[in-house]
């Protein structure tokens, strides 16, 4: 799992690729890997943040984590007993942001994690939100917005959806870089999440699920 781990945070595409392909075909839990993955991801946002990684860095290994859960979820399938879902998760980056690398992972976290998620994509409108709440009737519903002016969308989603008679019934959960305690406060969730894996505790949590 450390070969894993190092090719992934040395950039090294192919053999990240490989490495995860190879631990999956000889046994090892798919979860574990991508357990492994999200490790390494973790490694280069903390590089990001201190400047030691760029914005090609992220791209790229957002694609990685892509390549591997795509290449993981179907054997994770194959090797469970089909289960009920926790609960129902929608999600989506927020009016005027187009950042989707965070969303993507909590989205594919939540998702092996077993949630049903519906992800409605980036630059995603108040009311298209409203309008999935209200026609699915999720548990959570999780924005995401690296931008600052996602802040203000995301406070505009929350009170759609509170004059919407909604309120009550979801879970909000707000995650991204620049997102912090306050701004959950000024958003008006009710958490936010610094990591996918916390999306997915929360989620648990609120499922009443240990």
């Amino acid at each position: 799992m450390q070969e894993l781990i190092d090719a992934f945070t040395d950039m090294r595409e192919e053999d990240t690729a490989r490495i995860a392909r190879e631990l999956i075909d000889s046994g090892t839990d798919p979860l574990e890997v991508l357990e492994g993955a999200r490790q390494a991801l973790e490694i280069i946002g903390k590089r990001f943040e201190t400047g030691e990684a760029f914005i090609p860095e992220l791209l790229m290994s957002g694609e990685m984590m892509k390549d591997i859960s795509s290449y993981a979820k179907p054997r994770i399938i194959q090797g469970s007993v089909e289960v009920a879902k926790l609960g129902k998760v929608v999600i989506g980056t927020v009016a005027g942001d187009i950042h989707n690398l965070g969303k993507d992972i909590a989205t594919t976290m939540l998702d092996i994690n077993g949630f049903d998620v519906v992800d409605l994509g980036v630059d995603v409108p108040v009311r298209t939100f409203v309008d999935k709440i209200r026609e699915i009737q999720p548990d959570v519903v999780g924005m995401s917005g690296l931008l600052t002016l996602a802040f203000d969308a995301m406070k505009e989603t929350v009170q759609a959806i509170e004059a919407a008679g909604l309120r009550g019934s979801v879970k909000i959960m707000i995650g991204g870089a620049t997102v912090d305690e306050s701004i959950r406060d000024y958003v008006g969730a009710d958490a936010y999440a610094p990591t996918a894996m916390a999306g997915v505790s929360l989620a648990r949590q609120w499922k009443g699920i240990v």
